[in-house]
């Protein structure tokens, strides 16, 4: 019998905590596979070409009804990137914004440098990324619905502390486009308030809404 048992939201108890502050998440695939090794290639072996063909993956994971005002790729600390040579998400939201027409916004910054997620407890991923982030002119987020990009949703600790600052910014709606979604029935199970539904999402995305 499975241990992480959907309820009558469809939803494994352990996968509930990832919908507090943004409105939909989007995810091409499992965090497996030849997916997986593609984002290693490109994330830590430096493969930037890579982010060509993985950022039609994630134009091909947004329904073609969605609409957004704003898009904003989920910043790096100045060091990390210095030391990476590129910030990934950033190279792959770009493709995503021209396909839509809309900005790529540098509005969400880095407060402070962050220990890396790997490896820490859900708390302790909680703990690490709150207050992390600030907004620069957030006139332009204001009233807006923002797409968030990241390469991984792991617990979705980091993409709900920018969900967090930009609500806080005065976005309307905000919703998270990753290329990967971990299997989250490895961590703990959390509380989240009702009225939230999950479903399959066209081409193997997944959408919380």
């Amino acid at each position: 019998m499975d241990a992480y048992p959907l309820d009558e939201y469809d939803l494994c108890t352990v996968c509930r905590e990832s919908l507090v502050n943004f409105d939909t998440v989007y995810s091409f695939g499992s965090y497996e596979g030849p997916l997986r090794k593609l984002i290693h290639l490109f994330k830590y072996g430096k493969v930037e070409t890579l982010a060509g063909p993985l950022s039609r993956l994630l134009i091909r994971s947004l329904p073609l009804d969605q609409r957004f005002d704003v898009i904003v790729a989920m910043p790096m600390h100045w060091r990390k990137q210095w030391e990476r040579g590129f910030n990934q998400a950033e190279l792959l939201a770009k493709p995503v914004a021209k396909r839509h027409g809309v900005k790529l916004a540098t509005n969400l910054r880095r407060k402070r440098q962050t220990k890396a997620q790997a490896g820490l407890t859900e708390a302790q991923r909680l703990a690490n990324v709150k207050d992390s982030f600030l907004i620069r002119r957030s006139e332009e987020i204001n009233g807006k619905r923002v797409l968030l990009v990241d390469d991984v949703f792991t617990t979705g600790a980091t993409l709900r502390a920018a969900a967090a600052a930009l609500k806080k910014a005065g976005a309307v709606h905000v919703s998270a486009l990753t290329l990967a979604r971990v299997d989250r029935r490895a961590f703990d199970t959390v509380s989240v308030s009702a009225g939230k539904t999950v479903h399959a999402a066209a081409l193997g995305g997944v959408e919380a809404s």
